[in-house]
């Protein structure tokens, strides 16, 4: 009994570590994506375009649209854990710490390799902190509460949330370019190399037993299917 116990804290301990080791290096990502200058993830280019427009951090500003968008999780009956609290702010505040470490880029040969570098690394994360099964980040779990309320695809509400996103924030200011392009094809990808990289076995499981995170296949469901259930607590979406 206490074997099975200690076994079960330290699996606990591992999960926590890669959920806000994940969690961290996603900000920090999405940092060098800033530093390189060619181009952000699409709800980094509404960050940017906010920050530029109100003069506030683009960290602070993804923590402020974190929080509102977790608002809107209360109509569509969404239940957070505790890796969607976190993502709040530790993505936030890992961004704002990077970027006052990591100073501007200069010359297309620096700014390409540390665009790459951004965009790894946030697979690298993705991976990490998905597979800690503490629950889906705010954005991912308004995909997944509008896939339940409107019968939509997951597919089809995931494009028109993030091409809103871009669209709004390069009005803002934001950046698109290369990078944006580069990350929608890379990401889903690498974030599932990643996962089953870091996916971790459950306590008392056999040898080789892995729960990646409980996540649909990466493969999207067609257009126009019909809509799939939410993640339950402790499960996240895989991005696509």
């Amino acid at each position: 009994m206490a074997r099975t116990t200690g076994r079960s804290t330290t699996h606990l301990t591992r999960r926590l570590v890669q959920l806000y080791v994940g969690l961290t290096l996603y900000g920090a990502s999405s940092a060098l994506l800033v530093r390189a200058g060619l181009g952000l993830e699409p709800w980094g280019v509404l960050h940017q375009g906010l920050a530029e427009l109100t003069g506030i951090s683009i960290g602070v500003v993804s923590i402020v649209i974190g929080a509102v968008v977790l608002l809107l999780w209360i109509p569509l009956r969404q239940r957070p854990g505790l890796g969607t609290v976190s993502n709040v702010f530790v993505v936030g505040l890992a961004m704002d710490g990077t970027l006052a470490v990591v100073g501007d880029v200069e010359g297309l040969g620096f700014r390409v390799p540390v665009m790459v570098l951004g965009i790894v690394l946030n697979g690298v994360a993705t991976g990490l902190y998905i597979a800690a099964r503490f629950g889906p980040g705010p954005r991912d779990g308004l995909m997944t509460g509008l896939n339940r309320v409107t019968g939509r695809s997951i597919r089809l509400v995931r494009t028109a949330i993030e091409v809103a996103v871009v669209v709004t924030g390069f009005l803002l200011g934001g950046s698109l370019g290369a990078g944006t392009v580069l990350y929608a094809l890379a990401i889903g990808p690498l974030a599932q190399f990643f996962l089953r990289m870091f996916a971790l076995p459950e306590p008392g499981a056999g040898p080789g037993v892995t729960v990646a995170s409980g996540l649909p296949s990466t493969t999207a469901p067609p257009a126009g299917s019909g809509p799939v259930a939410g993640p339950a607590s402790g499960q996240a979406i895989l991005p696509q």
